[in-house]
């Protein structure tokens, strides 16, 4: 079969002639591998910045190679998936011709030991900097952008209920990663806090409710929230039950709340009904509401905490089984 040729004479000519030098040809052999600054492709080739910037640009104007900005540096790479099919088959042709020639075998091997040196200049800051790690990404970075990273993980489409959602915070948090949240408290002066708090976030609803009554409807949350609000609660079973049925099949209730504790008098303090809760009391009232616990842990104190250590439990709503009709029916 006769093939119809797809490039102008005229392009392939030029294309040919960007390909008969032999420095573009290196460039081009490095930049196939990975994307890389000058200094590296100079460092890697032995040649000065202004033979390499040249050159570099011609095949940038032919379109060989494609280069952004990052700080002060320009970084390039070859822009081979984009290339039309008689651009890459003239380029494996050429790419192949060379692949054994020792200039090329040793532009690989510098480039090779220049980014090896680099990874080991990485694994001396972090040996050297191990003990101090976290306190200097938080210095550098910020506290938040862990909980940005995990947060992002949730599913776009969910609506989630922040139940006791007090002053909002959850709710902030939670508003740009889902498509609803659901904000219920009885408090109405926590309601307006969170009303405030969550005012220009158009995915936050504010529902003045009980616990023991919420107003939402049955199955149309996917996830819900109780943080630090089972001590508060006269019977938190009633309330777990609640915060089951407002979930959809699999959906999942996040409890965070105290451990068992001995402070009556932070108790009193803090309004509480009661000091806290043993991991296997919330597992049993989850089970009694209907729920089947995930997990649950001991969560760390925090370094300027004051208060009694806190607990994490999840539990999930089941999935309700579908039964296959016996044969013939």
């Amino acid at each position: 079969m006769i093939r119809t040729p797809t490039t102008q004479p005229e392009t392939l000519v030029a294309r040919m002639e960007c390909l008969a030098d032999p420095t573009r040809l290196r460039l081009l052999r490095l930049l196939q591998q990975r994307e890389l600054g000058v200094a590296d492709l100079c460092r890697a080739l032995q040649l000065p910045q202004s033979t390499v910037s040249r050159h570099l640009k011609i095949l940038t104007d032919r379109g060989w190679t494609v280069t952004r900005r990052q700080g002060t540096a320009n970084l390039y790479r070859l822009l081979l998936d984009e290339l039309d099919d008689d651009a890459r088959r003239l380029w494996e042709l050429a790419r192949q011709e060379v692949a054994e020639s020792p200039v090329f075998v040793q532009d690989e091997a510098r480039l090779r030991q220049l980014l090896a040196a680099r990874e080991n200049e990485a694994r001396q800051f972090f040996a050297g900097a191990a003990a101090t790690w976290s306190r200097l990404r938080h210095e550098l970075y910020g506290p938040n952008f862990t909980q940005a990273a995990l947060l992002s993980l949730l599913p776009e489409h969910w609506t989630v209920a922040d139940l006791g959602c007090g002053t909002g915070e959850a709710s902030v948090a939670l508003a740009p990663y889902v498509r609803q949240v659901i904000a219920v408290d009885d408090s109405p002066e926590m309601l307006e806090a969170a009303q405030q708090a969550t005012a220009d976030l158009p995915g936050v609803e504010v529902r003045q409710g009980l616990l023991t009554d919420l107003p939402i409807k049955p199955q149309s949350c996917d996830a819900a929230l109780l943080l630090l609000v089972l001590t508060y609660a006269p019977d938190p079973a009633v309330v777990l039950a609640e915060s089951a049925r407002i979930l959809k099949p699999g959906g999942r209730l996040v409890i965070v709340d105290l451990q068992r504790h001995d402070r009556d008098d932070f108790r009193r303090q803090m309004g509480q009904t009661s000091m806290g809760f043993e991991p296997r009391q919330l597992k049993e009232m989850a089970a009694a509401a209907g729920l089947k616990s995930l997990h649950g842990r001991p969560l760390p104190p925090e370094p300027d905490a004051t208060g009694p250590s806190l607990l994490l439990h999840v539990a999930a709503r089941p999935v309700l089984q579908k039964t296959t009709p016996p044969d013939g029916n």
